[in-house]
């Protein structure tokens, strides 16, 4: 019999029951508490399934993040078996590395696959002219000081003060373009040091005053004294491993830049030039013949000439070729998106396949790189509303310069840039005593007393011609397999070193000549090396204002060296001074010695 009709058969007074029994001896629940357990039944079922519901959930939302760290970690493998063994600096490998570090090394693996290409070509050439201006110009003040203190009649005791101009200009310069092409980028920096440059070498010819000339010198050298290390910097960070030589073959513009300066000066200034017995207009009266502006202008149309060389190498930087941002200054950046895009649009210009390199890889390390440290990677957002004027300032300015935190976070940074600023300031203090005083003790001993204004300009071709054949030399020795960077470097110095010593044993033009040179050649050679191993031992978010400052120390050095050597000269037998420059030399090799490693076959970060 059904539920129903025993409910309606039980009398109305009998006690309610928990259970009944059917006919069958099953035991039955009253009507309306079996409408209630059905219902909590129900709930209590559907509350299982939703429990259960979650479970699952969170288990397959656990197994989807396995599954994703999983397929993170198998993209890693694969992208950190792009990097031979052996090649990161340290001992380190692919996963020891930070995750900017990581992202370096994959372009750097893109760069080598793609080769040395069209791009590259142009990057290494445009930067050669940075190389050839920088000395282009110094030599042309050296070239320019006799008739412009002629005609303007500045003291023996004030012409000086051009050079120190020029060099102070320089100084300041490699510091503030340094700092600057690691904060506002390469590109910008690149285009503007030959603006500068430019526009202020054109003004250096128009006024007759000298502290205005003086100004503009130092200007000339501000534009000019970045060129090295922004050069340096920007051709590495585009060139594939196997053809890091070319680094130093960058050098080779230097000595032609001293070659063309020279030329230009010969051509110009003899025929252009007041007799040199001829006093200034500003130190006589009346009709007394001088040395008019008119009769004198060579050394003003070899400035300007000098202008439109360097206006020139702005031109085909900045119109003709089309320039790209480093990708190691847009990866230091934060700029992952842009830095692929970059390697894209170079392997079109190379017309190179299609890098194999993408954003997604890039992403696969900064998962991997959340799931070690337990973040979350999270875009850049906009600048907190309310914050104070004051702390968004200093907010500013402390993330601005914070990348040269880098240089001092690592003692073997610390150990590099010290032993390197060593280096550097001894360098530079040789060859500095060196240009200025081995013209004076030549001098002294009564052998060049009687040469003309050409043949000075002939001998200076005779002696940095030569100087264009070291830095390749330089370029061979730097790949050979005993010797690397760092020995070749200590041979160039040693040489160099050596040369200086020796010039004590002049007696003639001819060997002066021929001391100078090989002094010169060494030093071309050493320098060529030391400015291609610079910016390879640093990685790229600090780089350039690591190459910038030592670049100061160094021309802080030459500015200082012929002021402590002026007590020990003595005239023709000045022996003192011949030493203290060749020990700069070899203080610089000693310290060449002691670098930790080789940067041959390395990567760079």
């Amino acid at each position: 019999m059904g539920l129903f009709s025993l409910s309606f058969l039980r009398p109305a007074h009998t006690p309610a029951t928990a259970r009944d029994e059917d006919e069958d001896g099953v035991p039955l629940l009253r009507m309306a508490d079996a409408h209630t357990l059905v219902e909590e039944d129900t709930q209590d079922e559907d509350g299982r399934d939703s429990k259960r519901a979650d479970r699952d959930g969170d288990r397959d939302s656990l197994d989807s993040n396995k599954s994703s760290k999983a397929g993170v970690v198998v993209k890693v493998n694969e992208l950190a078996s792009l990097v031979p063994e052996g090649a990161i600096p340290g001992g380190r490998s692919f996963h020891d590395l930070s995750l900017y570090e990581k992202k370096s090394v994959l372009i750097n693996h893109e760069l080598d696959q793609m080769g040395m290409g069209r791009y590259q070509w142009f990057v290494f050439t445009l930067c050669g002219f940075g190389y050839f201006l920088d000395l282009c110009w110094s030599q042309a003040f050296s070239l320019v000081a006799a008739s412009l203190q002629r005609e303007l009649g500045v003291p023996n005791a004030r012409i000086g003060d051009l050079a120190a101009a020029f060099h102070t200009g320089l100084t300041v310069g490699a510091f503030a373009w340094g700092m600057l092409v690691d904060i506002v980028g390469r590109r910008w920096c690149f285009n503007l040091t030959c603006l500068i440059a430019s526009v202020f070498g054109f003004l250096f010819a128009a006024p007759s005053n000298y502290g205005a000339i003086c100004f503009f010198a130092s200007l000339i050298g501000f534009g000019v004294g970045g060129n090295i290390p922004i050069d340096a910097t920007i051709t590495l960070e585009f060139l594939p491993k196997n053809r890091r030589f070319l680094l130093a073959a960058l050098s080779t513009f230097q000595p032609l830049g001293v070659v063309v300066s020279t030329l230009l000066a010969y051509a110009l200034i003899p025929p252009h030039s007041c007799a040199s017995t001829l006093p200034a207009c500003n130190t006589v009266t009346g009709s007394t013949p001088c040395c008019t502006m008119r009769s004198n202008r060579g050394w003003r149309y070899t400035m300007i000439a000098l202008g439109a060389v360097t206006m020139a190498v702005f031109v085909l930087r900045f119109v003709v070729f089309t320039f790209h941002e480093s990708p190691k200054f847009l990866l230091s950046k934060g700029r992952d998106e842009q830095a692929i895009e970059v390697i894209y649009a170079v392997a079109k210009v190379n017309k190179r396949p299609v890098p194999g390199l993408t954003y997604e890889d890039f992403r696969a390390l900064d998962e991997e790189e959340a799931h070690r440290s337990g973040t979350v990677v999270e875009e850049e957002g906009d600048e907190v509303h309310g914050r104070r004027a004051k702390d968004v300032v200093v907010g500013r300015f402390a993330q601005t310069f914070a990348h040269i935190k880098g240089l001092f976070k690592s003692k073997a940074y610390i150990y590099l840039f010290t032993i390197l600023s060593i280096a550097f300031m001894s360098d530079f203090w040789s060859f500095s005593i060196a240009g200025y005083f081995l013209p004076l003790i030549l001098r002294a001993k009564g052998i060049d007393t009687s040469r003309t204004l050409a043949q000075t300009y002939r001998s200076y071709i005779y002696i940095y011609l030569p100087g264009v054949s070291a830095p390749l030399v330089a370029c061979y020795f730097m790949e050979l397999r005993r010797l690397g960077r760092k020995w070749a470097m200590v041979l160039g110095a040693a040489g160099m070193g050596l040369s200086l010593a020796l010039y004590q044993v002049v007696g003639s033009v001819g060997a002066s000549v021929g001391f100078n040179a090989m002094e010169y050649w060494f030093q071309s050679f050493y320098n060529a090396l030391l400015y291609a191993y610079t910016p390879e031992v640093f990685p790229a978010p600090f780089r350039g204002s690591a190459s910038g400052a030592l670049s100061t120390l160094g021309r802080i050095a030459s500015i200082v060296a012929p002021i402590a050597a002026g007590g020990l000269y003595n005239g023709s037998s000045s022996p003192a001074v011949l030493w203290l420059a060749a020990g700069g030399a070899w203080l610089s090799m000693v310290m060449i010695a002691l670098l930790p490693y080789d940067t041959k076959g390395k990567e760079t970060l």
